[in-house]
């Protein structure tokens, strides 16, 4: 079928705006990290609940689901050959193997899904995944650490959770002074002494990185 001159002009405007999009984007990745206890994915979850044409990344991960998790929802679930496989096409901006054959990263294809919807992209990674993906992506994303108004406060909230021996949470406590070692290197330093206003905080430096 040949298209009368106007309608092919029309679709040959539409296929480079199209690809226009494609390669340009809306492209923005906001990183989140901190050590735990010090209240991240609550700051998260309230920021995502807010209208701010944002979405949380999806991880991809070797281990198997467990109970009702679905490949697409909860994660990405791939075999470890086959994240290994993907490691060496290149097809993650970060991964780490947190044991022998235990895999998680993000994918690059899941970025780009986001982005295409005109979305900015929400991560919760550790440290040097957060610093990975900024050094990658330079002015397009924008890291927040979230810091625990000490040491001691964060000891105190993760005895206070209950759920960890004391032997977990002096490895906690180890981590996260080597986590806050990092902080310097981050954007952005939200300190959470009060929930609500660093929560309020958190949402000011996004929402000003968003409108930028």
């Amino acid at each position: 079928m040949v298209l009368p001159p106007l309608q092919l002009l029309l679709l040959i405007i539409i296929i480079r705006i199209d690809d226009f999009v494609e390669i340009t984007g809306f492209m923005k990745l906001i990183i989140f990290s901190a050590p735990s206890g010090s209240g991240k994915s609550t700051i998260i979850n309230a920021l995502l609940k807010e209208n701010l044409r944002m979405e949380f990344s999806i991880s991809a991960t070797s281990r198997p689901p467990r109970g009702t998790e679905q490949n697409g929802v909860e994660y990405y679930f791939l075999t470890a050959d086959e994240f290994r496989s993907r490691i060496s096409k290149g097809d993650f901006v970060e991964y780490e193997e947190v044991y022998e054959g235990r895999f998680y990263g993000t994918l690059k294809s899941e970025i780009e899904r986001i982005d295409r919807k005109g979305n900015a992209t929400v991560f919760d990674v550790d440290v040097k995944g957060g610093l990975n993906i900024k050094k990658q992506y330079g002015d397009a994303a924008l890291t927040i650490f979230i810091m625990p108004p000490s040491i001691e406060e964060l000891r105190r909230r993760l005895e206070g959770r209950g759920t960890d021996a004391p032997d977990v949470i002096d490895e906690r406590v180890r981590k996260a002074e080597y986590e806050i070692s990092f902080a310097s290197e981050f954007d952005k330093i939200v300190v959470n002494d009060n929930l609500q206003e660093a929560t309020e905080e958190a949402g000011r430096i996004v929402r000003q990185f968003l409108d930028r």
